[in-house]
């Protein structure tokens, strides 16, 4: 019998994020992230174009951070920049700062 080679997972070809480009367009939200070592991810967010511009933020935070978590196996926090217009939006991207577990002497 003839064995086929096993395949070692390999990493995505796209590497973690460290921004977010969010527009919104007549055809819907529109998503650029950028990747550490300079790449860019487009696409579309699946939501309403009359979706509050609010939740179509939160919408992009999730996804990259779950694209963070599920790929890199790397915790992610986003924060949102105020909008130079009133259809875009930019965020950064940083790695999630640890916290240091409670001490006993810390009342934790």
């Amino acid at each position: 019998m003839v064995r086929r080679k096993q395949q070692k997972s390999k990493r995505p070809a796209w590497g973690l994020p460290k921004g977010i480009v969010l527009l919104a367009t007549p055809e819907g939200w529109r998503t650029s992230v950028l990747t550490l070592e300079g790449g860019m991810l487009c696409g579309r967010l699946d939501l309403p174009v009359n979706t509050d511009p609010q939740d179509a933020r939160a919408a992009a935070a999730r996804m990259v951070v779950e694209l963070a978590r599920d790929f890199h196996d790397t915790d992610v926090e986003v924060h949102w920049e105020p909008p130079p217009e009133s259809w875009s939006w930019t965020a950064q991207v940083n790695l999630a700062s640890e916290t240091e577990p409670a001490s006993p002497n810390n009342g934790g």
